[in-house]
């Protein structure tokens, strides 16, 4: 059993910069060793303002290096499996960025080597432990609006929303690249927060999907599940407006909140009641403390491979692949 988490990240771009790099370095027993990106100057500053020690342009020797027994994966989507791999495959713990991969059959191949091995791997998907989805966590366990009926979203978004993050090389509308359009960009937190609040899932059904241009899409679908909740969601990229929300309907009330405010409202017997939350500074590091004391032995996974490759699932069949991962 490890004493301390020692970290190399591999892709230290934007993500990395304020959302989750130094949550590795703040976070109790843990520390920020190596990182890596390929464009040597921006490595050797990232480094610098971060007081890294050390730097590289190739993964293979960050994830060689003897001193990182886990390994943080920034990249684009397209490299999450082969750099997992080649990092479970030398015995370091893997913490990976969202989408988990390209597809289900990748997750199914990632989830087989991680249950083959030894090592221990989470999924980003952070919201999980921030507050204001907590919240809505402690809601529903709480009963506060009786049986739960249905759990909606939709998601619009105008081609010049602030939403979407924005890089040099828009890899997000390379399907190549990131597994799809933008809605693989954005609904993997929101389908996970989904199978997180209401657990396992009996049925999943593709509702439409209309192509509008290289780089956007529209994105229905429904899962029902084994509680008896049913889910839809809608996610249109061509919109006249953003609109970002999500509204879980109880038989006493309802519950509804924005994946990007810090706001819940909650409707029970006729009253409506308003809970507002702040984000810590870096948005990641709660749920980087779980796998930090995950790796540690101290508490349980926060977001496992095989719950991702549900979501993954989910997102495929949304989009209308067919390949099922196995279940068991």
């Amino acid at each position: 059993m490890e004493s301390r988490i020692n970290w190399g990240i591999i892709g230290c771009g934007d993500v990395a910069e304020v959302k989750s790099g130094p949550a590795f370095y703040k976070t109790e027993r843990s520390s920020l060793i190596t990182v890596m990106r390929r464009n040597e100057d921006k490595v050797i500053d990232f480094a610098k303002r971060h007081g890294v020690a050390h730097w590289t342009t190739s993964a293979t020797k960050l994830i060689e290096n003897e001193l990182v027994n886990s390994v943080y994966i920034a990249t684009p989507p397209s490299s999450h499996l082969e750099y997992a791999l080649q990092a479970i495959n030398a015995g370091k713990n893997v913490y990976v960025e969202k989408p988990m991969v390209l597809n289900s059959q990748e997750a199914q191949i990632l989830l087989d080597a991680v249950n083959s091995s030894k090592v221990k791997a989470t999924i980003a998907h952070y919201r999980r432990e921030l507050p204001v989805f907590l919240k809505v966590k402690d809601l529903l366990e709480s009963n506060n609006i009786g049986k739960i009926i249905s759990a909606e979203i939709n998601i619009q978004q105008t081609s010049n929303t602030s939403l979407i993050a924005k890089t040099d090389e828009n890899w997000r509308t390379n399907p190549e690249i990131s597994g799809g359009g933008y809605f693989h960009d954005i609904a993997p937190h929101q389908i996970d927060l989904m199978c997180y609040y209401f657990g396992a899932v009996e049925h999943i059904k593709k509702a439409s999907r209309k192509e509008k241009g290289i780089s956007n899409q529209d994105v229905s679908g429904e899962v029902l599940f084994k509680n008896g909740v049913n889910f839809s969601g809608n996610w249109d990229f061509n919109a006249l407006e953003d609109k970002d929300e999500c509204k879980i309907q109880g038989e006493r009330g309802s519950i509804s909140f924005s994946f990007y405010g810090n706001t819940v409202i909650l409707v029970k017997d006729g009253e409506s009641e308003s809970y507002h939350y702040e984000n810590p500074e870096h948005v990641q590091q709660p749920m980087i403390e779980k796998t930090v004391g995950y790796f540690l032995g101290n508490n349980p996974n926060p977001c496992s491979v095989k719950e991702a490759a549900i979501v993954t699932h989910i997102m495929d069949v949304f989009c209308g692949n067919s390949y099922k991962y196995k279940k068991e």
